[in-house]
């Protein structure tokens, strides 16, 4: 049967926050055939995660050594079977319904390689708020993502967190960048010019924002490895474009 897989970093969990990202993915509704599976890497071999999460077949938990949030993406990644791949960080919560859109936009179109959704701040008083400035539903052309988040400043027109890629893509791309944060923004950018993404309308994710995540932390934002990391992911992305063949802008 065909299987989605949902790959999750995890580096000291907090308990309320990975049960709720537990109860997101076993919610979710599959279209007829489908089968899901959700993999799970600890950073690190603490055992912290299969102490919170309740024993499910649907798990499927693994361990390592310390490497930091893009190399246990990718060892989640390694672990994983399934032919789509869907990320979800460990404080973020799955929208309803979002996994078989996924599903439906990539296999009845065999042009669109990725998708994005439309995401909801979730903050800490239990609100949400949204932004204005979401693309149309639909297709999104090759390059449309480069040259939007180079125009401004580095910020992307749709969230990279939220994406859900074929897995020949992914792997051919080498999977998340290894680089001390925005892996995702890595990834999500060197798919967007070398094929055609999707972003849905609807609400897929609710991402947390509260003290302890990862883009919180004034490191994250200092000039020096900030300058560092877009400057890497924006020349990987114009190399991959130089040598990549991809699909040609449709009318």
């Amino acid at each position: 049967m065909p299987l989605l897989s949902i790959v999750t970093p995890s580096y000291k969990p907090v308990r309320e926050q990975l049960l709720e990202a537990y109860e997101s993915v076993r919610s979710q509704e599959l279209p007829d055939g489908w089968e899901l599976e959700w993999v799970i890497q600890e950073d690190g071999d603490t055992g912290a995660v299969r102490d919170i999460l309740p024993a499910d077949s649907l798990v499927n938990f693994g361990t390592g050594r310390r490497g930091g949030v893009a190399l246990t993406r990718n060892l989640a990644l390694a672990r994983s079977k399934g032919e789509l791949v869907k990320n979800l960080d460990q404080d973020d919560i799955l929208a309803p319904g979002v996994v078989a859109r996924d599903i439906e936009i990539l296999t009845s179109d065999p042009l669109v390689q990725w998708t994005t959704s439309r995401v909801l701040d979730l903050l800490p008083d239990g609100s949400t708020v949204g932004f204005d400035s979401d693309p149309a539903t639909g297709r999104l052309e090759p390059g449309m993502v480069l040259e939007h988040w180079r125009a401004h400043h580095y910020r992307l027109p749709v969230h990279p967190t939220t994406i859900c890629i074929r897995r020949d893509l992914v792997m051919a791309l080498g999977g998340w960048m290894g680089i001390p944060g925005s892996d995702d923004t890595g990834l999500l950018v060197a798919a967007s010019v070398v094929s055609y993404g999707y972003f849905h309308g609807e609400v897929g994710l609710f991402y947390r924002k509260w003290p302890g995540q990862e883009t919180a932390a004034p490191e994250h934002y200092a000039p020096g490895e900030w300058n560092l990391r877009m400057s890497v992911v924006e020349e990987r992305a114009e190399a991959i474009r130089k040598i990549w063949p991809c699909p040609p802008v449709l009318p």
